[in-house]
């Protein structure tokens, strides 16, 4: 059958690079939607050989924008290769303070510099004024504040890691600095700021759902499993906890799994046309074992949230569904804005737990020879895998990043928009925009999951049955 095609290369604003092609029949219905992912990932190659201890700090280098999810995932990893089970509380806690300002910083850029845009202007607006810029003249008091609120998280990072990017402070089996006093009175003169600026920016993205909710109904949503970290008590543990997977009606696939043996109960398989791999849950199969990761699937997963503000705001968005999960695609801005009122109530009771000051900082176990640390990363559950070998030279490293868990979900998403939307033998910014805002509502960060050099234009092409140029856009 022949086909025209539209290439969308690369979707913008996101992190990374990755392109979208849409196939039409000759009635100009969509036949076929895909996100590929043209860049290659090689990371898990170029860590074998090396000695286990670099590969919190060398790992980390897949990325700039969320580097110390990567940190502390390895770092935990790490933990189990040299036998450690139980960090010193001071230590415990200093990388939890990390991952906090790694998940407020974050989610603040995503929302105030990447989605606003969309959420504040429309999606058909002028590509002139959709974008950060444009939020900066039009709202500037918001613009302000999502630069303060990334720069404060920055500064957590910089305080428990040494640097705001890349930074060295979690080794195997704890730490290698703790919260000086003058830091920490320092950090704590802006967490009230930060708090009322996440109520803010939570009521923004609430208040957009409730007055667009049945619109965002049918835009790229879909039911789904969900699949994330919970604590023992089944509050959300952005940091540590068990493996959860529930069905797109709250029904328990597993629960409070080892995630040591998650290879036991999540697969991955290749498909010719992306570098990204797509995970499933063994037990129910590749065509209908997916699943989602990410603040939509935590929200949807836990019982609770143990900090009490982001508690009453997840309450709020759960009665929404009287209870079960939201499977609502846009809700993940929502969700998003939970978890950052969440990170910021937790960053400020851990600047006043006095265990920062300690200086018990490291221990150590029974050498063993494979281990693996999971961690809830923005973007959702960051799995690392690693085995090492008698001379501490790691001889397999697996990772499964959150936007690979999230790979066949953005890929229903594309299509259902693309199905929805395409006006046929014209392209149109606002089909090109309105595909993009599907898949920038799971915060993809594309340079996790894959690498590429050079520079990559937008370019647009619509050809017909025969082939020939019906329209080209570029930029």
């Amino acid at each position: 059958m022949s086909a025209k095609k539209i290439i969308i290369e690369p979707v913008t604003r996101v992190e990374g690079h990755g392109k979208v092609t849409i196939l039409l029949d000759e009635q100009q219905q969509v036949t076929q939607a895909r996100l590929h992912i043209v860049e290659f990932r090689g990371f898990e190659r170029f860590i074998q050989g090396r000695p286990y201890w670099e590969i919190p700090v060398l790992v980390q280098r897949l990325c700039g924008i969320c580097p110390v999810s990567h940190h502390l995932a390895a770092a935990k990893a790490m933990d189990g290769i040299i036998g450690v089970d139980q960090l010193t509380p001071t230590a415990e806690k200093m990388r939890r303070l990390m991952h906090y300002g790694q998940m407020f910083q974050s989610h603040a850029l995503h929302f105030f510099h990447l989605c606003s845009p969309d959420l504040l202007f429309g999606f058909d607006a002028d590509v002139a004024i959709r974008n950060v810029v444009g939020v900066a003249r039009k709202h500037p008091e918001l613009a302000v504040q999502g630069v303060m609120m990334r720069k404060y998280g920055q500064e957590i990072i910089k305080a428990t890691a040494g640097k705001k990017i890349h930074g060295t402070g979690a080794i195997p089996g704890g730490i290698n600095k703790n919260l000086s006093i003058a830091e920490r009175d320092e950090l704590l003169k802006d967490i009230d700021q930060m708090i009322e600026w996440s109520r803010a920016a939570l009521k923004i993205a609430k208040d957009y759902t409730f007055e667009h909710l049945e619109e965002l109904k049918d835009f790229g949503s879909f039911e789904s499993n969900h699949v994330s970290l919970v604590r023992k008590d089944g509050a959300m543990d952005l940091y540590h906890g068990d493996l959860r997977a529930i069905t797109a009606d709250g029904e328990t696939i597993f629960d409070h799994l080892d995630y040591q043996d998650y290879f036991k109960y999540i697969a991955e398989e290749v498909r010719p046309w992306s570098y990204m791999k797509f995970p499933f849950i063994k037990s129910i199969g590749p065509e209908d074992g997916w699943y989602r990761v990410g603040p939509l699937s935590r929200i949807n997963a836990c019982d609770f949230i143990d900090t009490p503000e982001a508690e009453e705001a997840r309450k709020e968005f759960m009665a929404v569904t009287d209870g079960k999960p939201n499977n609502l695609t846009m809700a993940y801005h929502w969700t998003r804005m939970i978890e950052e009122l969440h990170s910021a109530e937790k960053i400020r009771d851990l600047l006043n737990d006095p265990d920062l000051q300690g200086t018990d900082l490291v221990v150590k176990g029974e050498r063993r020879e494979e281990s693996v640390g999971l961690i809830e990363a923005p973007r959702g559950t960051l799995f690392h895998h690693y085995k090492v070998d008698e001379n501490d030279q790691v001889t397999m490293a697996n990772l499964i990043v959150s936007t690979t868990n999230n790979n066949t979900p953005m890929n229903l998403a594309v299509e259902g928009v693309a199905r929805k939307y395409l006006s046929g033998t014209e392209i149109t910014e606002g089909l090109l925009n309105h595909v993009e805002v599907a898949i920038r509502a799971y915060d993809p960060c594309l340079s996790c999951a894959t690498h590429a050099l050079g520079k990559m234009p937008l370019e647009i092409e619509l050809r017909d049955a025969e082939g020939e140029l019906l329209d080209r856009k570029a930029r």
